[in-house]
């Protein structure tokens, strides 16, 4: 079970840092660095469910360009204070 969980985090870890884009890169391969293994089962699934979704939207978001959607709020919260 061990070896499962430690290789979904390598998996997510490797998503978050192989976007499309270098900034999303850096944005989410540096939260995924520091955090990863401190969020719950569920933050873990929303984050993978957030990883589905396009860079420039997720890059929109971060950025404060345009709204959160509601659902990825409080993990794009704890993102954006990452980058602080």
């Amino acid at each position: 079970m061990a070896t499962t969980a430690e290789a979904r985090l390598k998996r997510i870890a490797m998503r978050s840092w192989r976007r499309g884009t270098r900034e999303m890169d850096l944005i989410l391969g540096g939260f995924a660095d520091r955090h990863l293994g401190d969020l719950s089962e569920g933050e873990l699934s929303l984050y993978e469910d957030l990883l589905e979704e396009m860079d420039q939207d997720l890059y929109d978001w971060a950025s404060g360009r345009t709204e959160t959607p509601e659902r990825f709020q409080q993990l794009m919260d704890k993102i954006r204070s990452n980058d602080r």
